[in-house]
């Protein structure tokens, strides 16, 4: 018999919403932080560094700051930003704006 999937009691996973990211859909499920719906998605780099180098979700608790993005024109931690449907996100390839 295969074990039993580990599940949270009480959880419920937000419903199925869509998001744009550099003008492209993204599936992504309602409340889950960006930087799991980038990730989930095999978006990995979020942003690079004034340097050029690539950058993505680091610490997951927004202290480091290396999963930047613009949400709707603001710039927040993709691993402290919930998803909510219809969001333009853009990742900062080009360093800091």
């Amino acid at each position: 018999m295969p074990p039993e999937p580990l599940r949270i009691a009480g959880f419920a996973r937000g419903g199925a919403v869509t998001l744009l990211v550099d003008d492209r859909p993204v599936a992504a499920f309602a409340g889950e932080s960006l930087a799991t719906a980038l990730l989930a998605a095999g978006i990995r780099t979020l942003r690079n560094s004034p340097g050029g180098a690539p950058r993505g979700m680091f610490c997951g608790m927004g202290a480091c700051q290396e999963c930047l993005v613009e949400v709707d024109g603001i710039a927040q931690p993709a691993c402290q930003t919930p998803v909510r449907a219809g969001q333009d996100i853009r990742l900062r390839l080009d360093g800091p704006q």
